[in-house]
């Protein structure tokens, strides 16, 4: 009784501090983000005083003139096409290729998985060039097509080796006793074993949508007006005219949002996803 008592402030003690660092390092991460929103909203003669500003009466004028007076929707546009068209592409290509190396061990599938993990950490700005010479002769330069292919070769290995782990977790007799009553082996995994790894399959989702919607060198160099990127197109919004800098804060609340509104709705999936697998009942 006396053991507890004695370690009892301990322990409240070590929580303690572990809340703070918690609490530091999401006040760090979250600075950027608020400075931005604040700039924003702020006046362009607000903006940057010092010192700073902390009361002032928000405007909206920075962001009107984003969307409505600049080509920002046209780029989101161009994201989104590229970001969707990438997942869509990678995911159910992913999935079949990672119930197949994940039901069939092999010496062969062990090769071809770490040749994946190989292709993974390539360094991608060594194959820059022979893309764009692939594109200028393939009449693909500037397309959505182009980028959306070499995202969905680039982030295949990932969502291979990501989601072969939720397919490891099935059993094995769960599809076996599919085709048993009748279903071949596509139904079996369609029907059967995607419903239970669909968690997973989420995250690899909302992993490969902010690999796709995050993508800048290749998107810099193989895009020129017609499918350049929020990501690209955001570095026109500064220059040194200090106007500039309120306009780059309020695109830089503007490419946040799809992916505020993605992860909030996809928050439950990924969640499960994380954790799937970990409890065995």
């Amino acid at each position: 009784m006396v053991n507890r008592s004695v370690g009892a402030p301990r322990v409240v003690l070590a929580r303690a501090l572990v809340y703070l660092a918690l609490l530091a390092v999401v006040a760090v991460s979250l600075f950027p983000i608020y400075f931005a929103l604040t700039t924003s909203l702020k006046q362009t003669r607000d903006a940057f005083t010092t010192p700073p500003t902390w009361i002032f009466t928000p405007t909206l004028e920075h962001h009107r003139f984003i969307w409505l007076e600049t080509p920002f929707p046209r780029y989101l546009f161009n994201t989104l096409v590229i970001t969707i068209g990438t997942v869509l592409l990678s995911i159910p290509l992913g999935c079949m290729a990672a119930y197949y190396l994940a039901r069939y061990r092999s010496r062969p599938i062990q090769v071809l998985l770490f040749s994946l993990l190989a292709v993974r950490a390539f360094p991608r700005i060594l194959l820059l060039v022979p893309f764009f010479l692939v594109a200028r002769a393939a009449q693909l330069y500037d397309t959505h097509i182009l980028i959306i292919l070499i995202i969905a070769a680039f982030n295949q290995p990932f969502a291979i080796w990501l989601m072969r782990g939720f397919f490891l977790d099935v059993p094995r007799e769960l599809p076996e006793a599919a085709m048993i009553d009748g279903c071949s082996s596509f139904q079996a995994f369609r029907r059967v074993v995607l419903p239970v790894v669909r968690p997973g399959v989420f995250t690899a989702a909302l992993f490969t949508f902010l690999f796709a919607y995050n993508e800048f060198l290749y998107c810099l160099i193989l895009t020129g007006s017609d499918a350049k990127p929020l990501s690209v197109a955001i570095a026109q919004y500064g220059a040194e005219k200090i106007e500039y800098w309120s306009w780059s804060a309020a695109g830089a609340v503007g490419i946040l949002a799809p992916i505020v509104l993605f992860i909030a709705v996809m928050q439950r999936h990924l969640v499960k996803g994380l954790t799937f697998g970990t409890l065995k009942g």
